[in-house]
């Protein structure tokens, strides 16, 4: 074979499903009995629990990969309009969504809205140091913002610390436009999208988010091998040109595998464990990455237990409300198929970077912690019908102060393995468009580089 992707998660099932649409012959291996990594779900009887992203924004090249997977019949997408919530003094308040919103929302304060309103005529430019999401916030709109709006969102994106995210990292175009504009506003007016072309929709399918790594698996057919795991990797080759011998358990079976390209695919304590044969300087760059814990607690209800409206995604949680759960879901309010008529399915997520320490509690108490919360915000009476609880020590890849060295380190050490990849969820986003953008560039360079061996 010509190239070896090693993990079955999205980013390696996307690259391999490039790879062999670019007539390369490939072979993914995935530790685990099942494609998909984090995504995942689970049917407890009539409902659909997604224990993993609940949804995805349908950017272009992912509805042409869905199209191209012959999946347009499966394909959902929720109402564009559907409105956010966050908690504010213990009521949901609609998230402004749209610029003349923010103007308007009680979130805010008259000063606040002053400091967005006069923002564009305030030039300014970003330190040369890395900067935080929190400090930057503070510097261009006040704390209020920050611990409101920005920080809640934040928590939901990457269940991260605004404290230690760096914003070059985590949100480029936010840095980019200050350092282009002078201003964040005028740089994103100045970015906006055609006119007439619709924003990304919210979307997934009749049988949950898992459709897209199923499907992409079964299309790749033999070339997708689960329960294989890799006891030991080789770098061979001279003249700049490496070869990588593989030693590996299928199934029980010890195997050696060679290719002229591997791609990387896996989690970074995976990846580290990994390349420390190969390369010190890789293997320790990758571990320097750090990820947030979270916990998912989907849950069953009648409809007549909950006195609030279920009409939009559901709600984000500032820290200062002195609620453990970072956000709720609102499932069967944005899909069909989650429940049955009478029923609702809410999904929430609790720990994240800044509490840490509750993934570690038995699921029963998570689980009594996250029903606790939720009966109290939107006016729950009695227990769940059906509830599953699923625990991450590793979820999201936090994009903290010194991520932007960290890859630059990367990409200097990488350039000594000719033929050797990495794609994943950490160095490019951890959205599902993110991670198949990013595995199909990846796909290419491979391509790239097989051509240059001839």
């Amino acid at each position: 074979m010509q190239v070896i992707v090693i993990g079955g998660g999205i980013s390696g099932l996307a690259c391999a499903f490039r790879l062999k649409q670019l007539g390369i012959s490939v072979v993914v291996l995935e530790s685990l009995g099942r494609p998909g990594g984090v995504i995942q779900s689970v049917q407890e009887g009539a409902f659909l629990f997604e224990l993993g992203p609940q949804s995805f924004l349908a950017t272009d090249k992912l509805v042409e990969l869905i199209g191209q997977l012959g999946l347009q019949n499966e394909f959902l997408q929720a109402d564009a309009k559907a409105p956010r919530y966050i908690l504010l003094n213990g009521r949901l308040q609609p998230a402004p969504l749209v610029p003349s919103s923010l103007l308007s929302t009680p979130l805010l304060s008259a000063g606040a809205k002053w400091r967005l309103l006069t923002e564009p005529f305030r030039r300014s430019r970003p330190p040369q140091a890395d900067e935080s999401i929190a400090d930057f916030v503070r510097r261009k709109f006040g704390a209020e913002l920050l611990d409101r709006l920005v920080a809640p969102f934040v928590s939901g994106v990457y269940a991260g610390d605004p404290e230690r995210l760096s914003l070059r990292a985590a949100f480029p175009s936010l840095h980019e436009w200050e350092s282009k504009y002078g201003s964040v506003i005028r740089g994103a007016m100045k970015s906006r999208p055609e006119k007439g072309k619709p924003r990304p929709a919210l979307a997934s399918f009749r049988r949950g988010v898992p459709t897209l790594p199923w499907t992409l698996a079964q299309k790749l057919g033999d070339c997708f091998w689960s329960n294989t795991t890799l006891d030991a990797i080789r770098c061979e080759g001279a003249n700049g040109k490496s070869g990588y011998m593989l030693e590996i358990i299928r199934s029980g079976q010890a195997l050696q595998l060679k290719a002229p390209a591997i791609v990387l695919a896996t989690p970074t304590d995976v990846a580290t464990r990994i390349l420390a044969p190969v390369s010190r300087v890789l293997s320790q760059a990758l571990g320097k990455l750090e990820y947030a814990p979270v916990a998912v607690v989907a849950a069953a209800y009648r409809r007549a237990q909950i006195q609030q409206a279920l009409d939009g995604f559901g709600f984000l949680v500032p820290r200062a409300e002195g609620l453990r759960i970072l956000g709720t879901v609102w499932n069967s309010s944005l899909f069909p198929g989650r429940a049955p008529d009478g029923m609702v399915v809410l999904t929430s997520f609790i720990g994240g970077a800044t509490d840490p320490q509750v993934v570690s509690l038995a699921e029963d108490e998570i689980a009594a912690i996250v029903e606790k919360e939720n009966a109290q915000v939107l006016r729950i009476t009695g227990s769940p019908a059906a509830r599953a609880v699923h625990r991450y020590s590793r979820a999201l890849p936090q994009y903290n102060l010194g991520h932007s060295g960290i890859m630059a380190a990367l990409r200097v050490e990488l350039a000594r393995f000719p033929g050797l990849f990495l794609t994943g969820n950490y160095l490019e986003g951890p959205a599902i468009g993110a991670c198949v953008d990013h595995a199909f560039r990846v796909a290419d360079s491979s391509r790239a580089y097989l051509e240059s061996l001839h």
